[in-house]
């Protein structure tokens, strides 16, 4: 088996939640005066919280002080979380949590990778707290994507050398940060054909032929089973 273990990004990857950090920045955005629409929003996937406010500044980044920059990316955090209040399990894919189900049945272990310091409280949301044998996140590092550090953490935290870890991400900076951490890579959702990614996958369940499973046992999702979550 090349593969020991399987690091995932949780935005974008196990669950959805653009649209929270949509609506969050573009209040901030409009409060600032700046522009903010689904391109800057995009640019934004993938980093941490400060470097995004600075990005979304731009030019006049330097007219606000540090103190201030702070203060208005913990506003926009407080108004991301109550966004995310609003998820429970029926947020997660049944093709996500089958997948997982099965990578686990075969002994490979599973992280989560991620630059959100929210990362604990979207997990138990839509009841995966406590699912992964290890979450490295905003909360225990000081560089965010494309440094490899978060990915680096979690195989450490898994006990697995990066070379036999393969990262699932949706963004650019991600697949980088993975071949940062000398790790392959699947690209998903938006990244799916990004030329940095080892694989190409349209849904998780996807991954399995890669790390040698038998995908029979992963039943056909029926449509109405996907919009109920059972």
């Amino acid at each position: 088996m090349k593969y020991q273990a399987v690091i995932f990004d949780l935005d974008g990857v196990i669950c959805n939640t653009d649209r929270f950090h949509y609506l969050a920045w573009k209040k901030i955005a409009d409060e600032l005066g700046v522009s903010f629409d689904d391109t800057m929003n995009n640019r934004l996937r993938g980093v941490g919280r400060m470097e995004s406010l600075d990005l979304l500044l731009s030019s006049r980044s330097d007219e606000f002080s540090q103190e201030s920059k702070k203060a208005y990316a913990e506003k926009k955090n407080g108004l991301y979380r109550e966004f995310l209040e609003n998820m429970s399990p029926q947020d997660l894919d049944p093709d996500v949590k089958k997948t997982l189900d099965r990578i686990k049945s075969q002994g490979i272990k599973i992280a989560i990778g991620s630059s959100s310091k929210n990362a604990k409280l979207i997990l138990r949301q839509i009841g995966l707290e406590n699912y992964f044998h290890a979450v490295s996140d905003g909360t225990n590092i000081t560089r965010c994507k494309p440094d490899p550090e978060v990915f680096l953490k979690a195989s450490a935290f898994l006990g697995v050398e990066p070379r036999f870890c393969l990262v699932v991400e949706d963004a650019e900076s991600g697949l980088k940060a993975a071949a940062a951490a000398g790790m392959d890579s699947a690209a998903v959702g938006d990244a799916v054909r990004d030329s940095a990614a080892d694989y190409h996958v349209d849904k998780l369940s996807d991954l399995l032929p890669y790390l040698s499973l038998n995908t029979s046992s992963i039943s056909r999702i029926s449509p109405d089973e996907k919009n109920t979550g059972t």
